[in-house]
């Protein structure tokens, strides 16, 4: 019988989604855990990506996950926001890459339409889609978490572990 775990993470600086699916052989897939690190909004920001460096490391040290999906970077207006982000998905990869866990990467449009069959899913679709995915009685709270959980489902489809 083989077995998988997928970590997927939604990169932020204030709030960092993560959650890991696993997959075993004939069996549904099953979320082991999911939720978000967050860090205060007036924390310098070399405190907050050091408190999403720690936690990461726990909860990649806890969840032994196989390789890791992360969300590409995507921002429209505020670039200012866009580059903390960007900082905080170097702190992700970065703790996947010293655990040497493989790291696969997907933008928000091929998660959605992966999940959803439409590009442009608002989060409540997202949601439910994950929570329908994982055979769960109700959506995973916050959005950051099931985020977290579609990058990894998304990636377990893309690469077919989900078929196991």
């Amino acid at each position: 019988m083989s077995t998988k775990r997928v970590l997927g993470i939604d990169p932020g600086t204030g709030i960092c989604g993560f959650g890991v699916v696993q997959y075993t052989t004939h069996k549904p897939p099953r979320m082991i855990t999911a939720g978000v690190i967050t860090t205060p909004a007036h924390t310098p920001l070399a405190d907050r990506l050091l408190d999403i460096y720690d936690s990461l490391n726990q909860i990649i040290d806890e969840t032994k996950p196989d390789e890791v999906s992360i969300e590409k970077l995507y921002f429209n207006q505020n670039i200012t926001t866009g580059i903390t982000v960007a900082e905080a998905r170097g702190v992700c990869i970065l703790v996947a890459k010293q655990h040497n866990i493989p790291i696969f990467e997907y933008t928000p449009l091929q998660i959605k339409q992966t999940l959803t069959g439409y590009g442009r899913a608002k989060k409540k679709d997202m949601q439910e889609a994950v929570r329908v995915y994982l055979n769960m009685s109700q959506v995973v709270k916050p959005d950051d978490a099931a985020d977290a959980l579609a990058a990894a489902i998304t990636h377990a489809l893309m690469t077919r572990i989900a078929y196991l």
